[in-house]
């Protein structure tokens, strides 16, 4: 057999693995003992695995073990490895209810995912060289959501876009300037920040003086607009056509490309500069489907990028323990927001077509790390080599300790101002793999966190908090009032379920559960004047609710255009492993 038809086939076994596992994890699918590990049986099949069982009722299936029995008119057919994640879908789709449109959609983001996957494998790197990346750099190699199978279906991008812009391809890219008339677009930053300082700060006197001669030589006066990036693919498929009257009209001037290269991270709309590390992250609108929504950025959704951040700088500027801790927050300090004159009329219009044109800004990491820091993304604990190694466990022989001092320091810099923020500030970020990361000091533990991804991703108590003090009321759509059980919901599912239960897989003597407890049970004793919310939120009790991240989209969601983003409904609950944990008080006695 071929490498190329080898790597396909462990690939899609590895795909098919997750699959079983998520679909058993969510209640949709209920495999039954079997000897000494477990099979499913559908009408077209049974499949045979080993499995191990996580906390929270997770499953992480080992690839290698998969058999598929096919059914026949005598009975079961002779075993074969069961490597075939297409085959696998059309059996169990219609066991499952999916309506045919939703699963035929499904099975393009799946093969997509697995075309990506084998991209991966191709150039896959062991855990010892990636555990010496930049962080810019490690994007590149992770492998995408812990939870959703389909992670890299990127609906929209052609085999030679994905080439060109996946994160994966590792290819740098150049971003296109446009201008944008200011009847049609606006600028908002921070109040240290101005227009003009940013163009100066990420573009440079020489590209700002011949992107000025472009308009001039037009006839046009550069001060009649506002600047911003756009990715190169959304230029060429949307800009072009959707916009093709303003830019005909003159309203939006390309202006060419800046000489600065990017690097996608794992979400892909934001990119990070690889040859200025002083220069800011972008986001950029990409009309791709990709984990469940499409990747624009709604006009709303910017204009409140920057005042989100100045009042949450006033939230960490003011706190003595965040100080302390050294927690950062990358700040989305500057944004262009361009609404479609025609798209924006149409009540109940597609949020695809209204999200197609806009820019934030966000603060690098790079100037606040001190010598001897390095960072990496949250989403790093999680990877896995080709062969069968972690990378979190290569960080942990790196750094000299054993697996629990490693996770303690890890709880200490990540969990803790988590909980702080939740129960002093009524505040929740969404802590996943993507909108955290770990600086790690020079004696290689982790040492501290920074905060990233904040518009579209925090939330407040519904219950007033006096220690957050004046809100920026009047952006409520962007920073949603909820109850302390569904602010607790982005710790659990980001943090506990989509990092925690993989990683207590990976470092097992880690002791997990009890630590977290512990830092839980510390919190409490240090402030029990927030008794009540901590006991609203109420992290150790038997369960919490269940979000189905695959079963929403199979038999939910499905395909069908929306008029805004939707999020997941609860269904079920899973077991908690803090309720029986026996906490581990923190080791510097927090």
């Amino acid at each position: 057999m071929s490498r190329v038809p080898m790597r396909w086939s462990t690939a899609s076994t590895a795909l098919l693995a997750k699959l079983v596992g998520e679909l058993a994890f969510e209640s949709l699918l209920a495999p039954e003992p079997d000897g000494d590990g477990y099979r499913l049986d559908l009408p077209a099949a049974r499949y045979a695995f080993a499995a191990a069982r996580g906390a929270f009722g997770g499953w992480a299936v080992d690839p290698a073990s998969l058999r598929r029995l096919p059914v026949g008119p005598h009975g079961f057919g002779a075993d074969r490895p069961a490597d075939d994640v297409q085959l696998f879908l059309a059996e169990v789709g219609p066991v499952l209810g999916v309506a045919p449109t939703t699963l035929a959609n499904y099975l393009v983001e799946i093969t997509a995912t697995l075309a990506a996957d084998v991209a991966l494998a191709a150039s896959a790197r062991p855990v010892a060289e990636l555990a010496k990346l930049d962080h810019g750099e490690l994007e590149g190699h992770l492998t995408g959501h812990p939870r959703l199978v389909a992670n890299k279906g990127r609906i929209g991008f052609s085999a030679a876009d994905v080439a060109a812009y996946a994160p994966e391809s590792r290819r740098p890219l150049r971003l296109p300037w446009l201008a944008v008339h200011r009847g049609l677009g606006e600028f908002r930053a921070v109040p240290s920040l101005s227009e003009h300082g940013l163009r100066e700060a990420e573009l440079g006197p020489e590209t700002v003086a011949a992107f000025t001669a472009v308009l001039r030589e037009r006839g046009l006066d550069p001060d009649a607009y506002v600047w911003m990036p756009a990715h190169p693919w959304q230029l060429d498929n949307v800009v072009r056509t959707m916009w093709a009257p303003e830019v005909a009209a003159e309203r939006i001037v390309p202006l060419g490309e800046a000489p600065d290269e990017y690097l996608p991270t794992q979400s892909i709309r934001t990119l990070s500069n690889t040859d200025r590390a002083d220069r800011c992250q972008v986001k950029l609108p990409l009309r791709i489907l990709n984990t469940t929504v499409w990747r624009g950025v709604l006009p709303e959704i910017a204009l409140a990028a920057p005042v989100v951040t100045q009042w949450l700088k006033g939230v960490w500027a003011s706190d003595e323990l965040l100080a302390r801790w050294g927690t950062e927050l990358l700040g989305e300090i500057a944004s262009v927001a361009v609404e479609h004159p025609r798209m924006s009329a149409i009540d109940g219009s597609p949020y695809r077509l209204r999200e197609t044109l806009a820019c934030v800004w966000r603060e690098p990491v790079e100037p606040r790390l001190a010598a001897g820091e390095r960072v990496w993304p949250l989403a790093a604990v999680l990877h896995v080599d080709s062969s069968g190694h972690a990378l979190v466990a290569e960080l942990v022989a790196r750094s000299g300790v054993d697996q629990g001092e490693w996770v303690s320091a890890l709880l200490k810099a990540l969990l803790r101002p988590l909980l702080h923020l939740l129960f002093h500030y009524g505040i929740t970020v969404n802590p996943h793999g993507q909108n955290i990361m770990v600086v790690e000091g020079a004696d290689g533990l982790p040492a501290r966190i920074a905060v990233k991804d904040l518009i579209d991703d925090v939330s407040l108590s519904l219950a007033p908090v006096p220690e957050r003090g004046p809100e920026p009321d009047e952006h409520d759509p962007v920073l949603p009032r909820r109850t302390w059980p569904a602010l607790r919901a982005y710790l659990v599912n980001a943090f506990l379920v989509g990092v925690g239960q993989p990683l207590d897989l990976l470092l097992p003597r880690a002791r997990l559960w009890d630590r977290v407890r512990g830092e839980v049970e510390s919190y409490r004793r240090r402030f029990p004047r927030h008794a009540d919310r901590i006991d609203a939120a109420d992290l150790l009790g038997p369960s919490f609710p269940h979000y189905p991240l695959n079963g929403d989209r199979l038999l939910v969601t499905g395909y069908a255009e929306q008029a805004n983003h939707r999020s997941v409904r609860p269904k079920g609950e899973v077991p908690n492993p803090l309720a029986s944990a026996t906490a581990i008080t923190p080791p510097d006695g927090w």
